[in-house]
C-alpha cells in the first residue's frame, strides 16, 4: 500500500513511498514528473529506459529522472519499493554540491540508469524510518523526511560509483581511452559540435567506430549521448533559472528557438515550458 503527501499549495504528490508485489503498474512505457527510486528483487527482469534495454538480476535500483521514460517487465515474480519526490519537495541541483546526484543517480548522459546494491539492507532501515514518519504526521515532518532522503541519496552514490568503477575494467584498454575522450569532448563541446562526425573528427576515429563502442558497452548510439547532454543542460536551466526559451536554446547552439523546443520535446516528450511548469523548475529562482 503507497504512502503519499501530497502538496497542499498545488495538490500535486510531493512524496511517495510504497511496496510492491508485482510489476504491473510498470508494465507500459511511462514518464513521470517527478524522480523515481525502485529497488527491485528478482532472479531475472527486464528494464527499458530511453529505448535502451536491460537484462537484471538481483538486488538492483534503478534512478530515473523527471519525463524519463521507462518501463519494467518479467515473467517471474518480482518485489521491491517505490519511492518518488517531486524536485518542489527536494531539489537535487540545490544539494549537488552535497550530494552529488546529478550525473551520477539522475541525468548521466553515459551510464547506466541502474547499479547492483551491494548493501541493501542500509537502505531496507532507511526505508523502514521513512515510512514510520509519514505516518506520524507531525511536527517538521518534511525536514526529517528531507533528511532521510538526503543519506538514502547519498548512499545510492557511494554504491552507484562503486558499481561503476568495477564495471570500467571490462572494457579493453582502447575501446576504454576511446569512449571517456569521447564523454570528455561532449562535455566539453556539447554547446557547439552537434553531430557524431564531429566528436569521431576530434578522436581520429571513424564514425562507424565510434558508434560501435558506444553501442557495445552503453547501448545508445553517439547521437543519443550528445543529445541527452544538451537536454540536461537544457533542463538545468528550465530547473535553476527563469531565462526565456531563445536565451536558452541560443547558450546551447540553437539559435531557433522554436526548432529547440520541437526537438527538446521530441526527446523528452513535453515541451520545454510545459516541463518548467509541472516540474516546478520556474518557481526555484523566486525562492
Amino acid at each position: 500500500m503507497a504512502q503519499i503527501i501530497i502538496d497542499k499549495q498545488n495538490g500535486e504528490l510531493a512524496f511517495r513511498l510504497e511496496r510492491f508485489e508485482n510489476l504491473n503498474q510498470f508494465d507500459h512505457l511511462q514518464r513521470k514528473h517527478y524522480y523515481s527510486i525502485i529497488l527491485l528483487n528478482a532472479s531475472n527482469y527486464k528494464l527499458s529506459v530511453d529505448l535502451s534495454n536491460y537484462e537484471l538480476q538481483g538486488y538492483q535500483m534503478i534512478c530515473l529522472s523527471p519525463y524519463q521514460p521507462f518501463m519494467l517487465s518479467s515473467e517471474e515474480p518480482c518485489q521491491g519499493w517505490l519511492l518518488n519526490f517531486h524536485p518542489d519537495f527536494f531539489c537535487t541541483y540545490r544539494h549537488q554540491n552535497e550530494i552529488e546526484t546529478e550525473g551520477v543517480l539522475f541525468n548521466n548522459f553515459y551510464g547506466l540508469p541502474h547499479f547492483q546494491i551491494s548493501e541493501e539492507g542500509l537502505f531496507f532501515n532507511l526505508i523502514d524510518q521513512i515510512s514510520k514518519e509519514m505516518d506520524r504526521d507531525s511536527i517538521a515532518q518534511h525536514e526529517v523526511l528531507v533528511a532521510f532522503l538526503k543519506v538514502f541519496l547519498i548512499e545510492a552514490v557511494r554504491q552507484k560509483k562503486q558499481f561503476d568503477k568495477e564495471i570500467v575494467p571490462k572494457f579493453s584498454d582502447g575501446q576504454s581511452e576511446i569512449l571517456q575522450n569521447l564523454v570528455d569532448s561532449i562535455e566539453k563541446n556539447y554547446c557547439e559540435l552537434h553531430s557524431p562526425k564531429d566528436y569521431a573528427d576530434v578522436l581520429c576515429v571513424s564514425t562507424k567506430t565510434l558508434a560501435g563502442i558506444v553501442k557495445k558497452y552503453l547501448k545508445q548510439t553517439p547521437s543519443d549521448l550528445i543529445y541527452n547532454r544538451i537536454v540536461i543542460a537544457a533542463k538545468r536551466e528550465l530547473y535553476l533559472t527563469s531565462k526565456p526559451l531563445k536565451q536558452i536554446a541560443a547558450g546551447l547552439g540553437y539559435y531557433d528557438e522554436f526548432y529547440f523546443s520541437r526537438f527538446f520535446k521530441r526527446k523528452v516528450g513535453v515541451s520545454p515550458d510545459n516541463y518548467r511548469r509541472t516540474v516546478g523548475f520556474a518557481k526555484l529562482e523566486r525562492l
